[in-house]
């Protein structure tokens, strides 16, 4: 019988980050972590845009991601190994919600309450919004609500920075896929492979992501996630912009930002749940009268290419679902983050390796986000879902 001391389901930014974690905290016991893409060909991650804000409307989102931004300014430097940093390639270019007039005093108030807990963020005029992009398209805008401090990074250099760190501190990576999990007397006792083979442990972390809940259900624990997908394209506009772009959302909730001298876009479509990885061209024939009405660069543009990757998506409030399962000893879960993962993993998986080992959150209270929020009635009901 294969033995460890924590398992970790899910290698991926949570997953990463949790098990490198609870190693610098100074866990020293077996730590095993089951990848089943070790490629990460179909991870949510390397599939994110990438975007790391702290324009939030609920104050544990605001205080997670500042805590995280914080730390991946200095991630490059705090990650290095043998001397080489983690280049992430964290640009900090701003994060820029377009606003309406009718949705002005609601930017207003989330404002305050973003400045309240330490977020330079700032409502922009139509003079100031034209000098942070100055070919924007103004006609029917009140203003935005912009903080410089954000931006976004490349994923994928963060996610196997957290895997090559938690390596060095042994932490033990297996590439095979989890079947199920193993409870007994409400306690859980490890997880079973696709091939078979049993892994016992005292402690199981579900990091799967968009496969979470599926996994969770096996043993008759529901959780309100659905994977959902979420195309993002990328175009070349044939006339540059002056000036590289702060990740901005439109009020339609189309997202643009630049990747090199190309831009990416995106939008929330609605799409019925399930696995799905396919992306079509045509969808971005709806995205691009939005872009070019709201950028006149953007009229004339050559799609590249384009992808598709997966929300783990909260059905109740959008927010992420952290901590020990009350029905079950020992199973815990960090899920549900509705594409708010990359900007919350260096909080998330601090918090929940302090949970784990220590019994209590120490750095920050994520307790908002516990599992029994939705019995009790009492979510976290956050507005700037993107």
């Amino acid at each position: 019988m294969n033995k460890a001391d924590i398992i970790i389901v899910g290698g991926g930014v949570m997953g990463s980050s949790t098990a490198y974690s609870l190693r610098k905290i100074g866990f020293e016991g077996a730590i095993t972590v089951f990848e089943k893409d070790p490629i990460y060909e179909f991870s949510s991650t390397p599939r994110s845009a990438g975007g790391i804000r702290q324009l939030f409307t609920t104050a544990i989102n605001i205080q997670l991601s500042r805590f995280s931004l914080q730390k991946y300014q200095t991630f490059a430097e705090d990650m290095a190994i043998d001397g080489e940093p983690a280049k992430i390639d964290f640009q900090q270019r701003g994060y820029l919600f377009l606003a309406k007039k009718e949705m002005v005093p609601a930017i207003e108030r989330q404002r305050k309450l973003q400045n309240e807990l330490g977020v330079p963020s700032q409502f922009l005029s139509p003079d100031e919004l034209q000098a942070v992009i100055p070919e924007l398209q103004l006609e029917d805008l009140a203003g935005g609500l912009y903080c410089a401090e954000d931006g976004y990074l490349d994923a994928y250099s963060v996610m196997q920075a957290y895997k090559k760190n938690a390596q060095k501190l042994n932490v033990d990576y297996v590439s095979k896929e989890v079947a199920t999990f193993l409870a007994e007397n409400d306690r859980i006792r490890g997880v079973r492979l696709v091939d078979g083979e049993e892994y016992t442990a005292p402690i199981v972390v579900n990091c799967a992501g968009a496969w979470g809940a599926i996994l969770s259900e096996k043993i008759g624990l529901s959780l309100p996630v659905v994977p959902l997908k979420r195309q993002i394209f990328q175009f070349h506009p044939a006339v540059p912009l002056e000036k590289p772009l702060p990740l901005t959302i439109d009020p339609t909730g189309v997202y643009f930002r630049h990747e090199g001298d190309r831009v990416i876009t995106g939008y929330a479509e609605d799409v019925k749940p399930g696995i799905d990885f396919s992306w079509k061209r045509s969808y971005f024939e709806e995205l691009w009268p939005v872009l070019a009405h709201r950028v006149p660069n953007f009229e004339s543009v050559k799609l590249e290419s384009g992808w598709a990757g997966l929300y783990d998506f909260n059905t109740e409030d959008q927010n992420a679902i952290i901590g020990e399962h009350p029905s079950m000893k020992g199973y815990y879960v960090a899920l549900g983050f509705s594409g708010h993962g990359m900007q919350q993993a260096p909080g998330v998986g601090l918090g929940l390796a302090e949970l784990i080992y220590k019994g209590t959150y120490e750095t920050l209270n994520l307790s908002p986000l516990r599992i029994e929020r939705f019995a009790e009635n009492d979510l976290v009901l956050e507005q700037a879902i993107v």
